[in-house]
């Protein structure tokens, strides 16, 4: 059925554009070495919680929007090759990490199986 990375960050809302930008970049590396589907998700409906939720997971603070992501792949196999080509494309080494739209330490991310899909 496919396997998913999941991932979920805090984006300060006025680096959406240079969010987005980046996104595109590396959407089309990841699909250049093997993703099916790169999905970038702007968050707008994004409740508090009192004991969980995506604000509270990434410790959003005042200024920033919760941003849901993920990327399809036939397999874990897939997936598990593709991380290394896209790890080692001079396009992703070219980032510095200083220089990202968000701060990658808040990065909540992992690995699924797909159950269903629909």
């Amino acid at each position: 059925m496919g396997y998913v990375d999941g991932y979920l960050i805090a984006v300060p809302t006025g680096k959406r554009a240079e969010y987005e930008a980046l996104a595109r970049d590396a959407a089309a590396v990841f699909k250049e070495h093997g993703a099916l589907e790169v999905v970038e998700c702007w968050g707008e409906d994004v409740p508090e919680g009192k004991l969980t939720s995506f604000p509270l997971a990434v410790k959003l603070e005042p200024g920033e929007t919760v941003v849901f992501s993920w990327v399809l792949y036939p397999s874990r196999a897939a997936r598990d090759a593709a991380n290394v080509k896209v790890m080692e494309d001079p396009r992703m080494k070219a980032i510095d990490p200083a220089s990202m739209p968000f701060d990658p330490k808040r990065m909540i991310f992992g690995g699924f199986d797909v159950l269903v899909r629909a």
